[in-house]
């Protein structure tokens, strides 16, 4: 007599209950477990978060360990000695009239000299100049009247251009608090000044720069290209963003307690007739379809978004990662040839590697990951290439991801801002610097010449490139 199957058994049902529940939970550890080893590689992580670092290079042979500093088969860097404009401090010979060995009598050669050329601070670096206004009688209104100042001694007061230029520049490009500019201007240049002071220092380069800030701030809706970003920033305590845009020219901070698109309305306008590059966060999709912005989602985020697909335990994730990121790596690899392609053929294989990228990227399969990201390329996947259409659009945001990390690093030290005067100061100090470096420009000269011109009563120069 055959039996009906263990289908219909009560205790068969609840087992099998049992097994689905714990497989459903085992594979729902599995993604955690996947999330929590996410790296640089696998999302946007910085590199120096990750716990597994790289395996150092081995040793040279014969060598246990390597040795610290230079490496075998590095070229030898010298620094260019100084002109001989430039040795403003004298220059010595020195002779032998004896053998250092034996003490005899030599002879000296006609050949060139062994030359070291050593530079050092001044003992007293501090200049202090005194202006006196004499008074007067007028007879006429009956009052004593005394002789002006020029108006750069006015308006600097106790500090000089050039001292105000060196505190702006410590706090800025420096990280240095009131309390460490303090103690180097103590130990170094021999003066003590409060911190009180130091604050009026700091306002008075802060309104300098706000013309020159606000010049790059108009000029924003304007470009051609810009990429943008965003960190966290706290003021008082209160979470704030500081926003980074970089344009071709020059780089803009810009401090804000809103995450949205609203910044990038109030800063572009809703008619940006430029491309903006950024990654994928809700501020710039709804900037994005609110004002028919052209876009170039960052390509760097998606590649390390679908390499975390493959680490996930999920056979269809697992399958639907490695399609994507071999399609991405065909796309690369067509990009690698360009030097080998004519124009023509590089536009269209680039064409066809992207639509392969599309093809995959659109399959819905999966679990809610993979699901999560084909849902998104049918949508904006096309906002990834924009850089295949449009010259000179870069497939990434990194330009703005490099720009903000010096403003990171200050946050680390300086633990943000305590009002609104520090973030005016902020993020003007942080544009100039950051403008700076991108043009090739001297900060700290710059900074020497807003004040002068400040204290003057003339407008800043422009953080703009002359044209030509």
């Amino acid at each position: 007599m055959e039996t009906g199957g263990t289908a219909g058994c009560p205790s068969c049902q609840r087992l099998q209950a049992q097994v689905d529940a714990l497989q459903a939970e085992l594979a729902h550890l599995r993604e955690q477990v996947a999330a929590l080893r996410k790296d640089s590689s696998t999302s946007s992580k910085p590199p120096s978060s990750d716990v597994v670092k790289p395996p150092k290079p081995a040793p040279p042979p014969g060598q246990d360990r390597r040795k610290i500093g230079s490496q075998p088969g590095h070229p030898r860097h010298l620094r260019p000695p100084f002109a001989p404009g430039q040795v403003n401090g004298g220059s010595f010979d020195h002779t032998l009239s004896c053998c250092p060995d034996c003490g005899h009598a030599v002879q000296p050669l006609p050949g060139p000299p062994r030359v070291v050329q050593q530079m050092d601070v001044r003992p007293a670096p501090l200049v202090v100049e005194e202006h006196k206004g004499h008074p007067a009688w007028c007879p006429a209104c009956l009052k004593v009247h005394y002789a002006p100042l020029p108006a750069a001694v006015e308006a600097g007061g106790l500090v000089g251009p050039r001292l105000t230029a060196l505190i702006a520049y410590l706090k800025g490009a420096c990280h240095a608090s009131f309390s460490t500019v303090r103690k180097f201007l103590k130990d170094v240049a021999g003066v003590s000044l409060s911190r009180g002071q130091l604050a009026k220092v700091i306002a008075k380069v802060s309104e300098a720069l706000a013309g020159p800030y606000q010049e790059l701030l108009a000029a924003l809706p304007g470009q051609e290209r810009l990429n943008v970003d965003e960190t966290g920033h706290k003021d008082l305590g209160r979470a704030m963003w500081t926003w980074c845009f970089r344009a071709e020219l020059y780089t803009l901070f810009k401090i804000d307690p809103r995450r949205s698109a609203d910044v990038l309305v109030e800063a572009l306008g809703a008619e940006f007739d430029g491309v903006l590059g950024c990654d994928h966060f809700s501020a710039y999709r709804r900037y994005m379809r609110g004002c028919g912005v052209e876009v170039q989602f960052c390509l760097a985020h998606l590649i390390r978004e679908v390499k975390f697909l493959t680490t996930l335990p999920t056979l269809e994730d697992a399958l639907y990662g490695t399609r994507l990121l071999l399609a991405l790596k065909g796309l690369f690899g067509v990009i690698h040839r360009r030097g080998q392609l004519g124009e023509a053929e590089f536009a269209r294989q680039l064409r066809q590697a992207r639509g392969g990228v599309l093809e995959a990227g659109r399959r819905d399969e999966g679990t809610e990951h993979s699901r999560r990201l084909a849902k998104r390329m049918a949508r904006y996947g096309e906002a990834y290439f924009t850089f295949v259409t449009t010259p000179g659009v870069e497939p990434t945001n990194n330009l703005a991801e490099q720009a903000i990390r010096f403003v990171v690093i200050g946050r680390l030290v300086t633990q943000g801002t305590r009002g609104e005067a520090g973030r005016r100061w902020s993020e003007r100090v942080w544009t100039v610097l950051a403008s700076c470096a991108q043009q090739g420009r001297e900060a700290f000269a710059y900074l020497q010449e807003a004040v002068r011109a400040h204290f003057a009563g003339e407008p800043a120069p422009s953080l703009l490139p002359a044209p030509g």
